[in-house]
Parts: C-alpha cells; sequence; structure tokens
C-alpha cells in the first residue's frame, strides 16, 4: 500500500522526524487560505502515488495568493502517469543548502534492510541511480541490532563533510529506519533529506510504501489507503483475497499459486504475448474465486484473450470448472478463454467443460502458445 506524502510526513512527524508544516488542499481556494496562513513563499505539491511529479510540473512555487490559487489550479488539473491529482500539499518553503537521498528498503537479495544515501539528492535520484550508481551509498543493517547509533553517524559523515550537521543527518536516519521496521514498510525514502541555510535539517519530501501482508497488525494505517487510484479489478480483488496486479499487456492470465503464475507470465513472454496481470486465486477450492478472478479480468478493457492455468493440488479442476460455468451465466465474457486443468479432479473438470462446449488441456505450453495467438487475433 503506497502512502501519499503529506500521509508520510504525519507518521514521520510522530516519530520526531522534522519536517516542513504544510496542508492538504482539494481546491485552489484551499490552497490560497493555506498559504496565507503559513506565510509565503510557499510550495504547492501534486498529491499523487507516482515518482516524477517536479517534472510533470506537479511542482510549484508560489510567492502570493493569487498565485498560489492560480498554481493549485493548474496542477489539479494534471495527470499525472495516468493518475488524475485530487488534492495538493501547501508547504512552507525552505532556503535550501545542501540535499541528500535518503532511503530505507528490504534487499530481496540479502533478505535485510538496506539504507541508500546519496549526496546527489533531489529530482535527477533515479537518472544517477542508473548512469553514477557509485555516488549511492549502500549499508545492510542487521535485523537483530537494527541501525545503530554509531552506524548511522558513520553513514552520514560519509555523504555530509561537516561533522555537526552529519550528526543531526544521522538522527534522522535512526528515526527512520524506526518508522521502516516499526511499520512494516516495504521503502522509506527522503528525497530530499535537506540542510536549510540557517542550518536545520528537515525531511522535505517523504515515501513510504507499506506490506499488504502485515497490515492486519496495524489497523491505524489502513485508514490511509487511497484506492481512488486503483482500478475496481484491483479493489475488488484485494477485498476478496486474490493477489492481483496489473500489468500492460492484453492477455488476462487467471492461476493458482504465485509460482506458476510467475512462470506463466514468463512463458507468455517466450511465445511473444504481454500478459495483462499477475493473478493468483491461491489454494482454495471455492468456485466463488474463479467467479471473482473473471470479473477482475474483465474489468480490464485491454484483455483480448484470456488464460485459466491450473495445476490441481488443494484446489480441485472440477470446482475451477464450476466457477467458470457460474461465471460465463452471471456475466458476458467476450474474449476468448483458453483452459489448461491437470491435476486432482481433471477428468471431473473436462466432462463439466465439454458438457458446455468448452474444451481443456493438460499442455501449459500449447495452452500459452494459443492464448496467445487468440490475442493476435488468429484462429487456432
Amino acid at each position: 500500500m503506497n502512502l501519499h506524502e503529506y500521509q508520510a510526513k504525519e507518521i514521520f512527524a510522530r516519530y520526531g522526524i522534522p519536517i516542513s508544516p504544510g496542508h492538504v488542499a482539494a481546491t485552489p481556494d484551499e490552497a490560497r487560505a493555506f498559504a496565507e496562513r503559513l506565510g509565503f513563499p510557499v510550495v504547492i505539491k501534486a498529491q499523487v502515488h507516482s515518482g516524477g511529479r517536479g517534472k510533470a510540473g506537479g511542482v510549484k512555487l508560489a510567492s502570493h495568493p493569487d498565485e498560489t490559487a492560480e498554481k493549485a489550479r493548474a496542477i489539479l488539473a494534471l495527470t499525472i502517469q495516468g493518475l488524475p491529482v485530487r488534492q495538493v500539499l501547501v508547504t512552507r518553503a525552505v532556503d535550501i543548502a545542501s540535499e541528500t537521498y535518503a532511503g530505507i528498503l528490504l534487499d530481496r537479495a540479502t533478505k535485510r534492510p538496506l539504507v541508500m544515501l546519496s549526496a546527489a539528492g533531489g529530482v535527477d535520484i533515479e537518472e544517477t541511480a542508473h548512469t553514477a550508481p557509485e555516488k549511492i551509498l549502500k549499508y545492510t543493517v542487521a535485523p537483530r541490532t537494527g541501525l545503530l547509533a554509531y552506524q548511522a553517524r558513520d553513514l552520514m559523515r560519509r555523504v555530509q563533510p561537516d561533522p555537526g550537521l552529519a550528526t543531526k543527518m544521522a538522527t534522522v536516519l535512526e528515526k527512520l529506519y524506526r518508522v521502516w521496521w516499526e511499520s512494516d514498510a516495504s521503502l522509506c525514502e527522503i528525497n530530499p533529506l535537506v540542510v536549510a541555510k540557517d542550518g536545520e535539517v528537515l525531511a522535505l519530501d517523504a515515501k513510504m510504501s507499506l506490506d499488504d501482508n502485515a497490515l492486519y497488525r496495524h489497523p491505524e494505517l489502513v485508514a490511509y489507503r487511497d484506492d481512488r487510484d486503483e482500478s475496481p479489478g484491483a479493489v475488488l480483488a484485494r477485498e476478496k483475497g486474490l493477489s492481483y496486479v496489473k500489468l500492460d499487456g492484453d492477455i488476462g492470465c487467471i492461476v493458482n499459486g504465485a509460482g506458476l503464475a510467475m512462470a506463466t507470465l514468463d512463458l507468455v513472454q517466450h511465445f511473444g504475448g504481454k500478459p495483462a496481470n499477475f493473478l493468483d486465486i491461491g489454494g482454495s477450492s471455492n468456485p466463488e474465486k474463479m467467479v471473482t478472478a473473471l470479473q477482475v479480468i474483465t474489468g480490464d478493457a485491454h484483455v483480448r484473450s484470456i488464460l485459466i492455468n491450473i495445476f490441481g493440488g488443494i484446489t480441485r479442476c472440477d470446482d475451477v470448472a464450476r466457477g467458470l460455468l457460474t461465471a460465463l451465466d452471471r456475466m458476458r465474457i467476450d474474449a476468448p478463454i483458453v483452459i489448461r486443468l491437470t491435476g486432482t479432479n481433471e477428468k471431473e473438470a473436462r466432462a463439466i467443460l465439454e458438457a458446455r462446449g468448452f474444451s481443456a488441456t493438460t499442455s501449459m505450453e500449447e495452452a500459452v502458445q494459443e492464448a496467445v495467438a487468440r490475442a493476435q487475433g488468429v484462429t487456432v
């Protein structure tokens, strides 16, 4: 679950990380009123779940009330990476002396927390990561001890030559690690962590991504969910307990088991197709899961064929077949459906499907090739 900047800043502030004061506005008039309350100059920032806001025109400086309303109106009219801007954060502008990138994420290779720092912070940090990765300092943290104070100081001294400022910034880094650890976050990021010209250290931006699988431990964080930028299919899948990730292709994939689902996506790519999604219905034998899965898939207008790939173990193939037919009774599905069933009760499943004019293969390769061909308009 991704948080908006203003939400992440609220959490940061609870942990004592210094932030620049600000307010969220949904209209130009609200932005003007908040700016007058804060004092000028102010920065107006689009609140969307995407990066690259500055380069997209979603971050602007204003020095008086009319300019604030005008620029807020322009930002609220934007769509950034396909996401409409519905709110802006109005925050007090800061006279910046230096910028540093600070981030903590889960390193899946080592299965440990990873601290990333760079003196080349700011809007071009992504480009720095690609063109000059040596400018990004990486440090793997031992989970048992966490990030210790002396480690944080040592790391900050490598990116901030002033010892006094490095100590201040190290304190922020320690608190950022606590946020990451105690919130079960997959990512906590400050970009930039600035030193103002008066010597104050501030988190000018904030980014957090939370592990959905751990949200049951954090009911206070669930309240931050903003699903307006999610597709109806993604919301439905989450509510029904399906693992779903929308992708850019046109072959809808319904699979049981995350490993098989990933292998299916790879094979679709191998045979020249593009998967429209990752969708794992899990190991349950509830036919309603297949109904929900087809509702999710058919909600994506880009889907041109549907591939159902089931390896029956705990999941019974006959229950999948019944779920498919139940879905067809409830909804109209125009995209061709390709079915691969093997495993528990596959013979019963095949009989159920054949009674309604459907066939199923046991070959994963054959099913994928047919789904790719159907998406490309080729009759098999």
